[in-house]
């Protein structure tokens, strides 16, 4: 019986490591990574530690939600670009009340098309040109064209 205690302990502590490292956010493929059964996440929900965000995506109860962060992994394939980007390069001070975003042709899904944002479908063939990797304004790194794709 102890054995079992020990190691729900050890996933518990293991999944706040991984909400304290991603600034609040918890994905339940960082679960997979780590081989955590996701029953600990209907554990730590009953608690009151975290609250469902959306789809695979929970945030802990005392944090802010990154919500860049929570759409991208979400919808996985996803970039942001145009005036998100914008924001995001520090190439403006006004953050867009809609985010826009590209993904490769052929890239549906009912609620990314019902969201409130601007999506741009792009060629797959050009769609990985020019993405880098920044940090949301909450700390949590995000897929982004870059300073050149972002202005031509």
């Amino acid at each position: 019986m102890s054995v079992i205690v020990k190691n729900e302990l050890s996933h518990l502590k293991r999944i706040r490591k991984i909400l304290e490292d991603q600034h609040g956010t918890l994905l339940t493929s960082d679960l997979a990574k780590f081989g955590i059964p996701r029953t600990y996440l209907a554990i730590l929900e009953q608690h009151g530690e975290i609250t469902r965000v959306s789809r695979g995506v929970y945030q802990a109860t005392n944090s802010l939600e990154d919500e860049l962060f929570s759409f991208q992994a979400t919808y996985s394939s996803s970039i942001y670009s145009h005036e998100t980007a914008l924001y995001l390069h520090e190439l403006t001070d006004r953050a867009s009340l809609r985010y826009s975003v590209s993904v490769p042709v052929g890239y549906h899904t009912i609620s990314l098309n019902q969201s409130r944002h601007k999506i741009f479908y792009v060629k797959r063939s050009l769609f990985d040109l020019g993405v880098v990797t920044l940090k949301s304004p909450h700390g949590n790194l995000i897929r982004v064209t870059n300073l050149e794709r972002t202005i031509c």
